[in-house]
């Protein structure tokens, strides 16, 4: 687990007086609503939908929930969603969303919280198809949505 500065922690003891600090991943609240708006999506675009917090895959529609749910986000996710703009990839490059994962981004929308980046929204591919300026949209509202969700 990396712990970044600045990240919110959730602060436990145990019975044995010992004391447990637990990453806080504001976006996880989501995870049943956020998986119903990743099959939404996917039934969209007829892509891969994996929504991320900042550590890992919280929900998942077009793809095995049990492969994907819980692994890591790659690096390259990491720099996407400081960034904090939406990316664009090209059926030609090769940008694996999860560790571990065959499939491609083809779309990937940073998910801001009140002017923090919690997670985004991924589309993927293992066809290397380019995606349309509808799937980029649809990928960007489900951002905007999921962080204006959790302003609330």
């Amino acid at each position: 687990m990396r712990i970044r500065e600045g990240d919110p922690l959730e602060i436990y003891t145990n019975s044995g007086g010992e004391v447990i600090f637990k990453k806080y991943s504001p976006i996880g609240e989501l995870s049943s609503f956020a998986t119903q708006y990743a099959d939404a999506l996917n039934g969209a675009t007829d892509m891969t939908v994996l929504i991320c917090d900042r550590d890992h895959c919280i929900a998942a529609s077009g793809i095995s929930k049990k492969e994907v749910i819980e692994r890591r986000v790659t690096q390259t996710v990491e720099d996407i969603m400081e960034s904090r703009k939406v990316e664009v990839f090209d059926g030609g490059s090769a940008s694996p969303a999860i560790e571990g994962l065959d499939q491609n981004i083809t779309v990937a929308a940073p998910i801001v919280i009140s002017g923090d980046v919690s997670g985004a929204v991924v589309l993927a591919s293992d066809k290397g198809e380019k995606p349309t300026d509808s799937d980029v949209k649809l990928a960007s509202v489900a951002a905007s949505f999921l962080g204006k969700q959790m302003e609330c």
